[in-house]
């Protein structure tokens, strides 16, 4: 729906008739918000307040949820009376409760959840349900019609924000920010939203900073701050700061109404220059909020003699003794009825607050842009196999894997100009996926300069120099219906590691809402890995984001280690496809030795996992005396280069390579929808032979995907073990004892079967370790012979 209104519309200031029905929506709201924290029973408060009728638990957070309600109703009214698309970030996740009951109030909450009626029982329910068993959680959760954002964690609710509007350029994201939050070093970072968002093409985010001066024991940063710091640290940013400070009623109405209508009007203003050729290219100055209310505004003022509005005693439960305190239950139902919730409530318990709230889909609890997009369409893409690696012979040409992603990306860049985007940290072209800036500059909103490569105000390339701010852009990008890759080097995915679980999260709980509709997957590619971090050293070599991953459920999580190009291209084709799903693939930059064509790569992808039978010497059915698998790019290459060695050295030693490139098919199927079933692991890997395992990440990682398959410790694994240095990429298999040398000698050690030649072969791996040792430090690389090593055909 695109707006019909112009900026220079004329909303005029609330009338006496709108201030009181925003003023009883609000204490609608506050009197359901309290409840959800303290009752079982007695919703109405139809008789005296008892013990019995309050939960014996009580949990929730009220401090945060006046200042939430009071937004929200504004910006209802704002929708009202404008027809602007909104969705609401709750920034202070723990003000569950204030924005379960503005979707109860607006009546989508009971559409979605019809047990929860718009009467007495259903505000019962609403109270019960508030953070117990069997019930909803105390965050703004994906169970929260409307949310996009939970907040549990804090510091995402502005780089959501700035992704939910990107290509929404009807879309204006209201996002309430915490003072509490605002320390944290995320929400710090994501300021810097507005330096790359396009107002011709974009929607726009209104920051609400919520200064209440407390969080759960004491005194926020900004809070304490005069405001003249607070509004040179704002405008250095880029903002126009508005400020709304009080608590005093009507008048707090009046000042925040005229500011919000301020800030619509400058949003739309910028938005119409751009959009009607007017604009003159300088980045837009966008509007902001500074709100400062009390911490638990309307609360107990004072409780046995000590301040509780106003102070951090009010974040959470301010009264927390009520079932054994009958003072304190007595203030409880004083606070309750202040609310005077027979003026806001008929004889039936249906909300008589009308006046405020929109219409339909304007509702901010049901807008189609929370709900995953309205229609959200399916990327258009090319057959993958036409950007192949044109392949003759295994293990001979070397290639740049991501420069073929880079060029499968430009096309989905230029065949989908509003429905994807690639998030980086400032490494497109050094992750090799500069082709798509071929197809779209970076995005840049900020000055520009004649040797500027690649940039512009037009650009979709996100690339910030945080890893935060792109992990949340594509967040907020896909839960509103669109697509994209997050690209990063693997050792500061950990950076955001924790917006990755709590993005799992979040998807893991959306799968069981059936009115939640399904979402473009998270996609994060990780190359720049720790085997070839050999110019970086040490503080780049960490591939901890696997093990991460796979602490997740099954439904959601998905792990790729593609060990070459064109099993890349199917990988990431099946990726861009899919939905509700974070999958991780990894694969590095470098040039590295190609082994599939695509045919044999697209069929060796939707398997997951295959023998090389080119690689090894136990050919078909024959019973191997060791198996050699590996998973990843690195250890496929020594692997196969191990296995090479014992054919040449010791052909009598019966060897199957076994590759992984789908990590999730080694659980059981009742582990993982992917784990390979018995039958199909026991054709692999066999039963009862011991399996030599190369992998890229921390070796537990396999121990744990292979818990409960036949004699689970004769999986021997070799992978990342924490050593690692500015050194050569052979010497770092070395260090970590994964080189084709230890493979051989592991192999040697493990098998079924003890061969005359062995133990020459052990004394000779001994003896090319120590030779590799001298000549890295004599002449600061590999040895030619690995350096150059190929694979060559089996005699």
């Amino acid at each position: 729906m695109t707006l019909t209104v112009s900026p220079d519309m004329e909303l005029l200031p609330p009338n006496e008739h709108e201030v009181a029905a925003l003023d009883a929506w609000w204490r609608a709201s506050m009197y359901l918000t309290v409840g959800q924290i303290y009752l079982r029973a007695n919703a109405l408060l139809l008789e005296p307040l008892t013990a019995d009728h309050i939960k014996p638990r009580l949990l929730g957070h009220w401090g945060t949820s006046p200042g939430l309600a009071f937004v929200y109703a504004h910006v209802s009214r704002l929708i009202s009376r404008t027809g602007q698309q909104c969705i609401y970030l709750a920034g202070p996740g723990h003000g569950g409760p204030a924005l379960v009951a503005a979707s109860w109030l607006e009546g989508s909450y009971t559409e979605i959840y019809p047990d929860v009626t718009r009467d007495a029982e259903g505000m019962q329910r609403l109270f019960r349900q508030f953070s117990t068993p069997g019930g909803i959680p105390s965050h703004v959760s994906v169970t929260t019609p409307g949310s996009i954002h939970e907040g549990g964690e804090l510091g995402y609710v502005l780089v959501h924000a700035f992704g939910a509007v990107m290509d929404n350029p009807d879309l204006l994201a209201v996002a309430v920010v915490g003072d509490g939050e605002a320390e944290t070093a995320p929400l710090e970072g994501s300021w810097k939203g507005i330096s790359f968002l396009n107002p011709a093409r974009d929607g726009a985010v209104l920051p609400v900073l919520h200064l209440n001066d407390a969080k759960i024991s004491g005194p926020t940063v900004l809070g304490r701050k005069p405001p003249e710091e607070v509004r040179a640290l704002f405008a250095g940013h880029g903002y126009d700061v508005v400020e709304v400070e009080g608590s005093d009623l009507p008048g707090m109405h009046h000042r925040f109404a005229a500011a919000l209508v301020e800030c619509w009007q400058r949003i739309r203003t910028i938005q119409q220059s751009a959009r009607t050729g007017a604009w003159d290219g300088e980045r837009p100055r966008w509007p902001m909020i500074v709100l400062r209310t009390p911490k638990g505004w309307t609360g107990p003022h004072e409780v046995d003699g000590v301040a509780i509005e106003g102070t951090f005693r009010s974040h959470q439960v301010p009264l927390s003794g009520v079932r054994e305190n009958p003072a304190h239950l007595a203030l409880l139902e004083e606070w309750m009825k202040s609310y005077r919730p027979s003026e806001l409530f008929d004889e039936l318990g249906r909300p008589t607050t009308g006046g405020v709230t929109p219409d339909g889909d304007l509702r901010m609890s049901a807008s189609p842009h929370a709900g995953g997009g309205d229609d959200s369409p399916s990327l258009v893409l090319r057959d993958f196999r036409q950007y192949a690696v044109e392949l003759v012979t295994p293990g001979v040409q070397q290639v740049e894997s991501t420069r073929r992603l880079g060029q499968m990306l430009r096309d989905v860049y230029l065949d989908n100009p509003e429905t994807f985007r690639l998030f980086c940290p400032d490494e497109t072209n050094s992750n090799r996926l500069g082709d798509v800036l071929t197809a779209s500059d970076r995005a840049f909103m900020e000055s520009l300069l004649p040797d500027d490569e690649r940039l512009s105000h037009e650009g979709r390339v996100m690339e910030v120099l945080s890893e935060h701010n792109c992990h949340g852009w594509l967040e907020g990008y896909t839960l509103t219906g669109r697509h994209g890759v997050f690209a990063t080097y693997e050792a500061f995915a950990m950076v955001s590691a924790s917006q990755t679980v709590q993005h799992s999260k979040w998807l893991e709980e959306s799968l069981v809402l059936p009115w939640r509709a399904a979402v473009p997957s998270l996609n994060v590619l990780l190359t720049s890995t720790a085997w070839r971090n050999d110019h970086n050293g040490f503080s780049h070599q960490g591939p901890g984001l696997i093990g991460v991953m796979l602490n997740h459920r099954a439904e959601v999580t998905r792990v790729y280690l593609p060990p070459d190009a064109n099993c890349l291209l199917s990988v990431a084709d099946h990726c861009l496809r899919s939905r509700d799903y974070v999958n991780l693939i990894v694969i590095d930059k470098q040039p590295q030795l190609q082994y599939l064509t695509i045919d044999e790569a697209t069929a060796h992808c939707a398997a997951g996992a295959g023998t090389w039978e080119w690689a090894g010497n136990a050919d078909g059915a024959q019973e191997p005396d060791i198996v050699l698998a590996c998973a990843g790019d690195t250890p496929t290459l020594e692997t196969v280069a191990a296995a090479q060695i014992l054919r040449e050295r010791l052909p009598e030693l019966r060897t199957r390579v076994v590759n992984v490139v789908d990590l999730m098919v080694l659980p059981r199927p009742t582990d993982h929808p992917h784990g390979l079933s018995s039958e199909l692991f026991t054709r692999l890997f066999t039963d009862d032979v011991d399996v030599v395992f190369a992998f890229h990440g921390f070796p537990g990682a396999v121990h744990q995907l292979v818990h409960g398959r036949p004699d689970a410790d004769r999986f021997h694994v070799r992978g990342f073990i924490e050593h690692g240095t500015t050194t050569t990429p052979f010497d770092m298999t070395v260090l970590n004892r994964i080189s084709r040398f230890h493979l051989v000698m592991d192999a040697l050690n493990n098998s079924r079967t003890t061969l005359p030649g062995a133990d020459e072969l052990r004394t000779w791996c001994r003896h090319e370790l120590d030779r590799h040792a001298a000549h890295v430090r004599e002449h600061m690389e590999d040895l030619p012979e690995i350096r150059e090593w190929r694979v060559t055909a089996r005699g």
